[in-house]
């Protein structure tokens, strides 16, 4: 005869009993019940407060002054300068320069938005560069250096 599945159960003394309370005065949680003398943790139901909740006194959140307007609809850019573009050794004529090129290369910082080229620093190299959008100055940097852009 072997080990069944149904003879193997949990070892003793893994599940407690909870303590009952409320019981009298010899069960050492009597009375009270472990709460203390009144207060919203004394009462049934309570006990749960919200984050932030400071026993009456203002919240922080509310003390503190409100400043300025957040954007929800903001679109937010992936950038990188053509200056980057020229120092990267990997980048030769007539390399085409996609956001895949830029991953595998580390160049890009916030991988999950798109592209924008900037023009900060000179490029010389006449590479293809794709992207969602191009500053006007990073356009004619690419242009003039022999290069093409092409938007995604």
């Amino acid at each position: 005869m072997g080990l069944k599945i149904e003879d193997i159960g949990r070892p003793e003394g893994i599940r407690k009993k909870g303590k009952r309370v409320g019981r009298g005065i010899g069960s050492g949680r009597g009375k009270t019940c472990g709460k203390g003398h009144k207060g919203a943790k004394a009462r049934s139901g309570g006990g749960t407060y919200n984050p932030g909740f400071e026993g009456g006194q203002m919240p922080l959140m509310r003390r503190i002054p409100k400043r300025g307007f957040t954007n929800k609809f903001k679109k937010e850019w992936s950038l990188i300068n053509v200056g980057v573009l020229e120092a990267v050794a990997s980048v030769k004529d007539g390399t085409i320069v996609d956001k895949d090129f830029l991953l595998k290369n580390d160049l890009l910082k916030r991988k999950k938005f798109p592209i924008k080229v900037l023009c900060k620093g000179e490029l010389k190299k006449s590479i293809t560069v794709k992207a969602e959008a191009f500053s006007g100055s990073a356009k004619k940097a690419i242009e003039d250096a022999g290069g093409k852009v092409e938007l995604v």
